[in-house]
């Protein structure tokens, strides 16, 4: 599926979430903490086309270089030169070819839902994170409640696959998107999670009215 939608990836997200994807990229990488160590190794995972990785690598003072690793080679080929100090790495989250402790941060833009173990793919990164490091996660999520919480299901649910099965040629995978945000954990729920994975200082913060969550823990 994720093959297929490699083409116009990139262009959906940006439509279909007004552009603020871009904002809650910034957020998480502001929340990576990596001005501690700009020259250092960090991991892109659950990368598509990089655009989190990219972000990262633009920062003005940062010297270090980001590994991508996703295990859909279209996307990675998307992202491939987006953005210097990046390296796609073909790799599947729940096995990670990477030594114990070999980060200094790691961060997931809309991946862990779409993990077969969310909770072993939070384990394995806790796995190559060096002591300090941090975990940092964006996940959509939904309003808890009132109007927002309307409009937002009926366009995340009627409107959003429509554009997305018209732009992408694609019949199933902008249904698959709402349908999966819904079945996932709710933010508190999966803090949780990256407690029991074995992270410290676990917290998240609601983006956009709740839309979105910014999650982060420390190895």
């Amino acid at each position: 599926m994720f093959a297929a939608i490699a083409p116009r990836y990139d262009f959906l997200n940006h439509l279909l979430s007004l552009n603020l994807d871009r904002r809650w990229r910034r957020a998480a990488v502001r929340r990576l903490g990596w001005e501690s160590r700009p020259d250092g190794l960090y991991l892109d995972l659950c990368a598509g086309t990089l655009d989190l990785a990219a972000t990262l690598a633009r920062e003005s003072r940062f010297r270090g270089s980001v590994i991508g690793a996703d295990f859909v080679l279209p996307m990675l080929q998307r992202g491939r030169g987006k953005a210097g100090r990046t390296y796609p790495l073909a790799a599947d989250a729940l096995a990670l070819p990477f030594a114990d402790r070999q980060f200094d941060g790691a961060m997931v833009a809309f991946g862990v839902r779409n993990l077969t173990d969310p909770d072993a793919g939070l384990v394995e990164a806790a796995r190559v994170l060096k002591p300090g490091a941090r975990l940092v996660v964006l996940e959509f999520t939904t309003p808890r409640s009132g109007p927002l919480r309307d409009l937002y299901l009926f366009y995340f649910q009627r409107v959003l696959p429509a554009i997305g099965r018209v732009v992408s040629k694609h019949r199933d995978a902008y249904t698959y998107l709402p349908e999966s945000v819904l079945q996932f954990p709710d933010p508190a729920d999966l803090a949780r999670r990256f407690a029991a994975a074995g992270f410290e200082g676990v917290g998240y913060e609601l983006l956009t009215g709740g839309i979105c969550a910014l999650h982060h823990g420390t190895r």
